[in-house]
């Protein structure tokens, strides 16, 4: 467990130390899942490997058509570019959790290298290794959430040199998947690929993210990708496990939650939100924003005016790199 986590659980999906910059590209997060938009992180995926530990409480990660229950003292490694999810299980138990994330360029460097091509990319493209259940039963995994939570300890901590301690322990785990996972030269040809269902879904995401204020159809969403109405709504529901409007509609809740926050000046009447957001009647974007926020956009305001500390929603909808 993390030494002295309470001086930062105050912060909800606040970063604890985060560097865009290729010198050292590595971010840690705290995340207290119950103060978080429906009490999930939302379904994104990045370049980066993920892992996930389960500080308090319980959650369940889902990714492709599959899924992990995590209990406290358990975690998760997220493969490269993997679509996932994470939900609290019960609204009413708190659950966090801290995660780390770092590019596969912080072990060896940019490039096609001698190294990379033989300890990164065959672990990258491993077919079983889209996402791993970390548990204290298995020797080799229980060694690997030990390296986590020191990890995360670091970068907390940050005294001299943990970018150095950070580069051993991520370098340590490598090594550990790579026992876990072998491979042969003839096998690192057998690269994981993204299915066509998941490559739809992703398409369908961004162009709801980009026009999510204009009127948006089934149709309109089914032409992105070039396939029909049925197959759009089940490509969908196979990969985010919801429908593309239940997707549309609850993106749109969290942009007007988001703009009430801010105090955006735009939007100073419940029906100016609702047509920012991409409604046209008020009273239906009242009893949507009630149903996946259980008050209305009116009583959210009031919330946010009374505790201005109360800062649930960023820009980051659900952090995914869209590039």
């Amino acid at each position: 467990m993390i030494n002295n986590s309470e001086d930062i659980q105050k912060q909800t999906d606040q970063r604890i130390c985060f560097s865009g910059e290729t010198e050292y590209p590595v971010h840690v997060t705290y995340v207290d899942l119950n103060r978080s938009y429906m009490n999930r992180i939302g379904w994104n995926w990045h370049p980066e490997i993920e892992v996930f530990l389960v500080e308090e409480g319980s959650a369940i990660i889902y990714y492709d058509d599959s899924q992990i229950s995590l209990e406290v003292g358990q975690g998760v490694i997220i493969n490269q570019n993997v679509m996932h999810s994470i939900l609290s299980v019960s609204p009413s138990q708190s659950c966090k959790l801290f995660s780390y994330a770092f590019h596969p360029s912080f072990l060896f460097g940019y490039g096609d290298t001698l190294f990379t091509s033989k300890y990164v990319t065959p672990l990258l493209h491993h077919a079983g290794l889209r996402a791993l259940h970390l548990h204290s039963s298995d020797e080799g995994l229980a060694h690997i959430l030990s390296l986590s939570y020191r990890i995360v300890q670091l970068n907390k901590d940050q005294e001299w040199g943990y970018e150095l301690a950070t580069k051993a322990c991520i370098c340590e785990l490598w090594c550990e998947l790579l026992r876990k996972f072998p491979f042969t030269p003839e096998k690192t040809r057998h690269t994981a690929v993204l299915t066509s269902d998941e490559l739809r879904t992703r398409e369908i995401m961004k162009y709801i993210e980009i026009h999510y204020a204009e009127r948006i159809t089934l149709d309109d969403l089914a032409a992105q990708v070039h396939i029909s109405k049925s197959e759009c709504c089940r490509c969908v529901k196979r990969c985010l496990h919801m429908t593309p409007v239940e997707y549309l509609m609850k993106y749109r809740i969290y942009m007007a939650a988001y703009l009430i926050q801010k105090n955006d000046p735009a939007v100073s009447s419940i029906s100016d939100l609702a047509f920012q957001v991409g409604f046209n009647n008020a009273s239906y974007f009242n009893k949507v924003f009630r149903q996946y926020l259980q008050c209305t956009p009116g009583e959210f305001r009031k919330k946010i005016r009374q505790n201005p500390d109360f800062q649930p929603f960023h820009t980051d909808f659900y952090s995914e790199n869209l590039s």
